[in-house]
């Protein structure tokens, strides 16, 4: 990948523009072509973005200055828009998850490896200081052998907030594979992959309602579980218990809990790139908050992407294969609670490589 790399970005939702904050004036990379359906949307990042041309889908992929195409659609269209990049030869970046089937991810992750180029995934939140401090720890040996872990996202519901909450409620959506990839994503960075999944899930209701934006009020129909819950077993014996609902109102739960011999882990949301990471050792007499041992300081959506242009041989941290594995884990998991049985999953994935502490002024030069 050159430097500077080339960026088209397919998708102009809400999420688009904590991309574009963090891309823009990069020196590593450089935005040459936005697109949406919506073309009132890519006229507006254009105009407001110099050197971006707004154009169609199809003509972003025919530019040669694109060198990676920043799938940012709603999870529905991901395989699509990330297959039709593939089969132009650019590299992909999706948001997460990966694609709304695992058949759909593993297409890709296929495709690209045969057509020579890389799929990356988000959530890179797990590159911040938060996750990445608290792995650590682990791997410095401050809590000795992991035992087990819990993870866990209550919510009442996106609905409450965004102005198109559909996809939520549609294949693709619900809460785990919403949220799961972060917490998932973390939990696969703090004890390595997972090898079966046990799970259960409910739907408290058949449909929403909108509660901002010009569609107040309008109902959406649920089409998908809104509470997941089940346990994964780690290759390492370790075993995560993992909640994630659209049906609660709130938790005192911490985001990420890791027990292990020798102490307990309290590790930040890993929806963000910081927060403090809790250490009680056992025989101690209180939680100590750690100082931030590792990751990209002060970083923001779109350090996967800057990871991976700046790989330089290494494989980029927020890689097709975590993404894929995580996709895995989340639609076994959900075929595990239809099913009401444990189930091995098909995949694996090492461990990325582990971020060093890198200042602000350091990743975005």
């Amino acid at each position: 990948m050159g430097d500077p790399h080339g960026v088209g970005i397919v998708g102009l939702g809400v999420i688009s523009r904590a991309y574009l904050d963090t891309l823009t004036d990069h020196p590593a990379v450089r935005i040459v072509a936005v697109a949406d359906l919506d073309p009132a949307r890519s006229a507006a990042v254009a105009d407001t973005t110099p050197g971006v041309a707004a154009v169609s889908v199809e003509g972003l992929l025919d530019r040669p200055d694109v060198d990676t195409v920043l799938n940012l659609t709603i999870p529905a269209a991901h395989a699509e828009v990330s297959l039709a990049a593939i089969d132009a030869g650019k590299n992909v970046y999706v948001e997460k998850p990966l694609a709304a089937t695992f058949a759909d991810g593993r297409s890709m992750v296929d495709r690209a490896a045969s057509a020579g180029v890389r799929v990356g995934c988000a959530p890179d939140t797990v590159l911040g200081t938060g996750t990445q401090t608290a792995r650590a720890a682990v791997d410095r040996g401050l809590i000795g052998r992991p035992l087990s872990a819990s993870a866990v996202m209550v919510t009442p519901g996106h609905e409450r907030w965004h102005p198109d909450p559909d996809f939520y409620y549609a294949p693709g959506g619900g809460p785990l594979l919403d949220m799961g990839p972060y917490y998932i994503s973390a939990l696969i960075h703090l004890l390595g992959p997972v090898r079966a999944v046990h799970g259960a899930a409910s739907r408290l209701r058949a449909e929403r309602v909108i509660g901002s934006g010009p569609r107040t009020g309008e109902p959406v129909a649920v089409r998908v579980d809104t509470h997941v819950t089940g346990v994964l077993e780690h290759a390492d014996g370790a075993l995560s218990t993992l909640t994630t609902s659209f049906d609660g109102v709130a938790t005192t739960a911490a985001p990420i809990e890791v027990h292990g011999e020798a102490g307990t882990l309290a590790v930040p949301d890993p929806n963000y790139f910081d927060g403090a990471v809790r250490l009680f050792p056992l025989g101690g007499g209180d939680w100590q908050v750690l100082d931030p041992l590792a990751g990209y300081a002060g970083a923001s959506r779109g350090i996967g992407l800057i990871d991976a242009v700046r790989a330089d041989g290494r494989p980029p941290r927020a890689g097709g294969d975590v993404a894929l594995h995580v996709l895995d884990v989340m639609s076994t998991l959900l075929r595990s609670a239809g099913e009401g049985r444990r189930i091995e999953v098909t995949t694996t994935a090492e461990r990325p490589p582990p971020v060093p502490l890198t200042p602000a002024e350091d990743w975005r030069q």
